[in-house]
């Protein structure tokens, strides 16, 4: 007979966020009415992301209640839960949370704000430069920068982590930003793939 306190080695489910559940049950009605539909999850998701935030927040209720039975049932199986050695040892891509797009929009460090108003000049100068040598480039300009310039994003990027934290404390109250600040820089599409995987490590 196993022990009632005995560890488990199978990992917990990820727990869910109140807009991840909406998303699944807006699939679940979806399908029951339009079974035969092949359903396009790029733009279901950014239909269910316009809805989402327009709802009030009571119709949000059930959704964040939801999620917190989850993340109590995460937090208690994890509490049992010891990693074999096959899972300590693995390495594999993470499972992207959906995000909820009320969120304030994280803030940029000073080197991505730096990249922001240099890559376009890296490109023009190198048009046979790929992704990967335009960031190889943007990254020994910036460590050759003079202090001075340094400092001047480091500035930017300070004043974009103040607005990040005023939001966060509306939005950890209430679930969303009623006026979301602009922010300090405008972000370059490279980088949103850099910031969600910064925001996927904080979840």
């Amino acid at each position: 007979m196993p022990k009632g306190n005995a560890k488990s080695d199978t990992k917990p489910r990820g727990r869910m966020t109140a807009y991840a559940y909406f998303v699944q049950i807006c699939r679940e009605e979806h399908k029951k009415k339009h079974p035969e539909e092949n359903v396009v999850f790029a733009e279901f998701s950014k239909k269910c992301a316009e809805r989402w935030k327009t709802m009030s927040d009571k119709e949000k209720k059930r959704f964040h209640e939801m999620a917190d039975v989850d993340k109590k049932r995460y937090e208690a199986e994890m509490k049992d839960y010891t990693p074999s050695e096959n899972e300590k040892g693995k390495r594999g891509k993470k499972r992207k949370q959906m995000k909820d797009p009320n969120a304030p929009k994280r803030p940029l460090p000073a080197f991505f704000i730096f990249s922001n108003d240099e890559r376009s000049k890296v490109k023009q100068a190198n048009p046979c430069y790929t992704a990967g040598d335009t960031s190889k480039e943007l990254g020994r300009m910036w460590s050759e920068a003079d202090p001075a310039v340094k400092s001047k994003y480091q500035e930017l990027a300070d004043e974009d982590k103040a607005r990040y934290d005023r939001e966060m404390i509306e939005y950890k109250k209430t679930g969303k930003v009623s006026q979301p600040e602009p922010p300090v820089v405008k972000t370059h599409p490279v980088l949103n793939e850099e910031e969600e995987e910064e925001e996927e490590d904080d979840q």
